[in-house]
């Protein structure tokens, strides 16, 4: 049409062998020897333009996961570094430890004694123990932050179950969450919540803190392997079994039942979580029968425990009267955070300052760190930059979690922990959780019982209270 005339190598180039060899079916033989070269498309030719087909693929593709790494980046507000504003006048909370960012602020046993307190009494070591903490002030505490890991959105790792997906971004932050909240555990469970990790001393026992440090991001690395235990790969998976494919959004409570799978399996092939139990509340009950099963050993001692408790406080919103319950929480040394944030973006709650939560956000996506190489960078598994929400904002569906070493810190947890779970301004006594004897499913039996009664019997379920009947956890809601 435009007046260029196509040679012949110009039309036949690129079409299949099928197809050319029809053409020459059309073409007399004394013709065909005059152009060999054009009707005979060498598989030489064919390999060539397949691999520049799968080059250029590979390159949209990877141009496609840049353009959707800068999109979540801008989307959620991540820039490399971040200034958060903190009250000179509160103290700040992380994960039971307190800080001020004017250490003379801080308490001393000077204070104590003019309060009137036994200079011998367990307060005042608790209170000497505070003063010390304090004493560090703000770069105290950004030596603690700066020591949580930090698992954020990936890309370029190998496809996940079942998927095309060689990222989360956009859909795993709840995933990217609980990893967290379970890497802390790990953290206290291996090197105490009093690990910092300080990457420029080199003596013989942080390095020997450091390799452990390194074991524990290893179980998290981005690969669908057995060494690789706690991974996003490995959480997908699992997640397949209850009707979850890459790419769909996962609540809290599933995240939690997601996590207990994948340390439960991890024991049967690492030995390093043999001492570890993990326990998920039933409906805002932990059922203390149901832990003492999951952590007891043959011999009769414990195991070290990780409870995950989800729960539902409010409708829309956050019930108001819950927040001082869930900042309390946020100051027992035991409390390995909270997975929740706002509607379809999760974050990772270790601590606060006035009515404003301190997170650490998954939504940057990363490239992926190949876990296994020598000495792989630690960098990008650590945050430097801590970020803030008002608790107001917080979405009512979220888990808590807490660790304890042994049945001793477990039971004075039980013994002690009630007073922190109910609002204070509330007439009627609704707290936000329940220890319960017995089990969760001989009470589950046990409703079953009632049911089959209730059906031959030819009684409506309609005339039994609504509230003693069973609740799926992402749908309990505490009034």
């Amino acid at each position: 049409m435009n007046g260029q005339v196509k040679s012949p190598r110009e039309r036949l180039t690129g079409l299949g062998t099928s197809t050319t060899n029809w053409f020459a079916s059309l073409i007399p033989p004394e013709q065909i020897a005059g152009m060999p070269d054009i009707l005979h498309v060498t598989e030489e030719t064919h390999q060539h333009q397949l691999h520049e087909t799968v080059l250029a693929t590979e390159v949209d593709n990877k141009v496609k996961t840049k353009l959707l790494t800068m999109w979540n980046n801008v989307k959620y507000g991540w820039a490399s570094k971040i200034k958060t504003n903190f009250s000179k006048e509160s103290p700040v909370w992380l994960l039971g430890s307190c800080y001020y960012k004017k250490p003379e602020e801080a308490l001393s046993l000077d204070k104590a004694s003019e309060a009137g307190l036994d200079p011998d009494s367990s307060e005042d070591e608790s209170l000497a123990e505070d003063a010390t903490i304090m004493d560090e002030g703000m770069d105290g505490f950004k030596r603690d932050f700066v020591s949580r890991l930090w698992l954020t959105y990936r890309k370029e790792f190998p496809i996940l179950n079942g998927s095309t997906y060689t990222t989360d971004c956009g859909w795993g932050c709840m995933l990217r969450s609980g990893q967290m909240m379970l890497a802390q555990a790990l953290v206290c469970h291996f090197l105490g919540r009093d690990w910092r990790w300080r990457p420029d001393q080199k003596d013989e026992m942080c390095l020997q803190d450091e390799a452990t440090h390194r074991m524990i991001i290893k179980w998290f690395g981005d690969q669908p392997t057995e060494q690789t235990p706690l991974s996003i790969h490995t959480l997908v998976k699992f997640g397949a079994s209850a009707g979850k494919r890459a790419g769909d959004w996962y609540g809290p409570a599933s995240v939690a039942h997601l996590l207990s799978q994948a340390v439960k399996d991890a024991a049967l092939r690492h030995e390093q979580f043999e001492n570890l139990a993990i326990y998920v509340a039933q409906d805002c009950a932990v059922y203390l029968e149901d832990v003492r099963k999951a952590c007891e050993k043959p011999d009769g001692s414990w195991r070290s425990l990780v409870l995950l408790v989800p729960l539902r406080l409010g409708a829309d919103k956050l019930n108001p009267n819950y927040a001082p319950c869930l900042t309390a929480l946020l100051q027992l040394d035991v409390c390995i955070g909270v997975i929740g944030g706002r509607p379809k973006h999760s974050l990772y709650f270790i601590g606060y300052q006035e009515d404003k939560l301190i997170h650490l956000d998954p939504h940057y996506c990363q490239e992926a760190v190949d876990v296994w190489k020598d000495n792989f960078p630690l960098a990008s598994f650590h945050c430097s930059s801590p970020r803030k929400m008002l608790l107001s904002k917080m979405d009512p569906s979220c888990c808590v979690g807490f660790y304890f070493s042994d049945k001793q810190a477990f039971d004075k947890f039980v013994l002690t922990i009630e007073r922190s779970l109910v609002p204070s301004n509330q007439k009627v006594d609704y707290p936000m959780f329940l220890f319960c004897e017995g089990s969760g499913d001989e009470i589950r039996r046990g409703y079953e019982v009632t049911e089959d009664m209730m059906a031959t019997a030819n009684v409506s379920p309609d005339q039994f209270p609504t509230d003693e009947l069973p609740y799926e956890c992402e749908e309990f809601e505490v009034l």
